[in-house]
């Protein structure tokens, strides 16, 4: 009789922020770096094709698409900082490192 293993439910790690939150400290980085430049809405909302209704609510409320958000970073010039969100956590050992090589990235979760 093959035994089954044990399965330990994972739980996220605890956060300080809520999206809301973080939705509102974006919105004012990219109203700093937009000042920054000495743009006006209008001109983001032009250069990122952004409407400048959607512009005016995120910078108001924090609240936009992630497509907006990528075209308001990109014409700010700050697209590339996207690519290092939710990479994997660093191996802490050689045997961890080879076992993320060895092992296929499920294709759908368990639960």
């Amino acid at each position: 009789m093959a035994r089954s293993k044990k399965r330990v439910p994972l739980r996220p790690a605890v956060q300080i922020h809520r999206p809301g939150d973080v939705g509102v400290m974006l919105a004012q980085r990219v109203r700093e770096c937009r000042l920054r430049l000495g743009w006006k809405q209008t001109t983001l909302a032009e250069r990122s094709g952004v409407t400048l209704a959607s512009l005016r609510r995120f910078e108001s409320t924090g609240k936009v698409s992630l497509d907006s958000l990528l075209r308001l970073c990109h014409a700010l010039g700050r697209l590339d900082e996207f690519e290092s969100l939710l990479r994997p956590p660093p191996a802490e050992s050689l045997a961890e490192l080879e076992a993320r090589v060895a092992k296929p990235t499920p294709k759908r979760g368990r639960q």
